[in-house]
């Protein structure tokens, strides 16, 4: 596996709509081929990914009984504890060799759509770590404000006003998660994340310097998506996909971790509010036929969330 990704520099969004249109000339040509690019000067400290970074290490490390308390199942809302096998993005390969936590939008217990029992609307359930939920936090509010730079980028290359989607990311269902993939045990390569696409509208992903993220081309091609020191991966979900009528790409990718080292990474998917719906943009139906019929961001979601689950045994 050869070829690099993409490697776009964000600094030029603070030049103006000369630098907005560069930016999004370049973002477009990735998300029309591979899906997959790295964004530079991206705006988030390195202090602050360090920070989340020694945050995840500190959780994993929790006896498994700490973690199992707030497992996802209890707490709901796609927020909480993942562990080993739970998740298979890729079924016929068994259960993910990784394990997880989740973060979702924040909210006060008496916040009304948590009331009204909303779709993804629960609370954070928070290990007994001093500085945890402040570091995770603050780290979701800039992946957050990131992610938005990014989709004025999106409505640019499309033709669209470069606030179109702001209105759709007011309370978005966006989740921040940490993941660990266990060494490799040198019997083959451990499956950490089974090939699948994302669900939703991108990902933000900052790993360690272990590596096993791969990505496949539209050619079929896999190639490694090697890290890279102070970037993000970027990747394209179905989610838009969908919204674009399959002008942007959602290619396959997957972890193999055969190191002897354990991998740890950390993923922001950036999905919309709950209620928004995702029709095709007109300006991406030429001949006047879309290709899927308009969904609540909400269900979409629900849907694939749910094909990956393994049930408990």
């Amino acid at each position: 596996m050869t070829a690099a990704l993409p490697i776009i520099d964000l600094a030029p969004l603070d030049d103006g709509d000369a630098g907005l249109r560069r930016v999004a000339a370049e973002i477009g040509a990735a998300c029309r081929d591979v899906g997959f690019f790295y964004v530079v000067n991206h705006g988030v400290a390195a202090s602050q990914i360090e920070q989340v970074f020694a945050e995840s290490r500190r959780f994993f490390a929790l006896p498994l009984a700490a973690k199992r308390a707030i497992a996802i199942d209890a707490v709901g809302g796609n927020r909480g504890y993942v562990a080993l096998g739970r998740e298979a993005l890729d079924p016929p390969q068994g259960g993910d060799q990784k394990e997880a936590f989740n973060v979702g939008l924040d909210l006060a217990p008496d916040d009304p759509e948590l009331l009204a029992g909303k779709p993804f609307r629960a609370l954070n359930a928070w290990p007994d770590l001093p500085g945890f939920r402040a570091a995770l936090l603050a780290y979701y509010g800039s992946c957050g404000a990131l992610a938005a730079r990014i989709h004025r980028a999106f409505a640019c290359d499309l033709g669209l006003p470069p606030d179109f989607f702001a209105d759709k990311f007011v309370r978005p269902m966006a989740t921040l998660r940490l993941l660990r993939y266990p060494a490799s045990d040198g019997a083959g390569d451990a499956i950490g994340a089974g090939a699948h696409t994302d669900y939703g509208n991108l990902t933000l992903l900052a790993t360690d310097d272990v590596g096993g993220l791969e990505v496949r081309k539209r050619s079929g091609e896999w190639i490694a998506a090697a890290p890279l020191a102070g970037a993000f991966v970027v990747n394209i979900g179905d989610c838009l996909m969908r919204w674009t009528n399959d002008i942007y790409v959602s290619n396959p990718h997957r972890v193999v971790n055969r190191s002897a080292r354990e991998r740890y990474s950390i993923a922001f998917f950036s999905d919309p509010n709950p209620d928004a719906e995702v029709a095709a943009i007109p300006a991406c139906v030429a001949d006047g036929a879309a290709k899927y019929p308009p969904i609540r961001a909400a269900d979409y979601l629900k849907r694939r969330l749910d094909a990956s689950v393994i049930a408990p045994a």
